[in-house]
């Protein structure tokens, strides 16, 4: 039996509620919070915090970094989401490959870059297992974002940087949108920019606590 199964089982119950938990508070985008109870939360998480990977609660992952709280992760999707269906995002920050995941059931075509090595290869592992083909990984600084592929109909960011990188502004299409957590810690808000003819509009979302976003790259 895999890891997959043996847990998904007997957690069905605990999805379910970590899924009424969240329209709760506030989640209600319907396609969000499908995407939410379809994917394994578990499997993102090492094997022995299994058990707890259905609270609504950030979880180390390891590297100092952490798998954010399912509410953040839903509230960040839905916002992205919210000026309609989009075909493909950026995902800055890549960490246990859970937020990708979510997105990868929403949008067409998903691109994440991650700066540590060993978290990347953690989740593109992560994503055979689940047979996630919509996912393009790359091992790179994410405040350049991924000029590559752009521009992005969305560009979402799981770390804080302290002011908005401008790569990912440039990188977004027109009516594009950017959520992602500003500050130092402590002092995060999660911000919404969407990128105009004229220029830039900003709106806050909430207070955030995030790690740091941090430039280079760590093997």
């Amino acid at each position: 039996m895999s890891r997959h199964q043996g847990i998904g089982m007997t957690s069905q119950r605990t999805h379910d509620r970590l899924i009424t938990r969240l329209e709760r508070e506030g989640i209600s985008s319907q396609e969000v919070l499908e995407a939410m109870r379809a994917t394994p939360r578990h499997i993102f998480v090492d094997e022995a915090l299994a058990s707890r990977a259905y609270e609504d609660s950030a979880l180390p992952i390891g590297y100092g970094q952490t798998i954010s709280q399912p509410y953040i992760v839903a509230r960040m999707t839905e916002a992205l989401l919210m000026s309609g269906p989009l075909t493909k995002v950026l995902e800055i920050g890549t960490g246990s490959g859970y937020q990708a995941a979510i997105l990868s059931l929403l949008v067409k075509e998903v691109y994440s870059v991650e700066r540590i090595e060993g978290l990347l290869k953690q989740a593109r592992a992560r994503f055979e297992t689940l047979k996630l083909r919509n996912i393009r990984l790359k091992f790179d600084d994410g405040t350049e974002g991924w000029s590559q592929y752009g521009p992005y109909d969305g560009i979402i960011a799981t770390a804080a940087p302290v002011e908005v990188p401008m790569p990912l502004l440039e990188q977004l299409n027109i009516g594009g949108r950017l959520i992602i957590p500003i500050g130092k810690q402590g002092m995060q808000r999660l911000m919404l920019y969407t990128r105009t003819h004229e220029g830039v509009e900003e709106a806050f979302i909430e207070q955030v606590s995030f790690v740091p976003m941090l430039s280079g790259q760590k093997t």
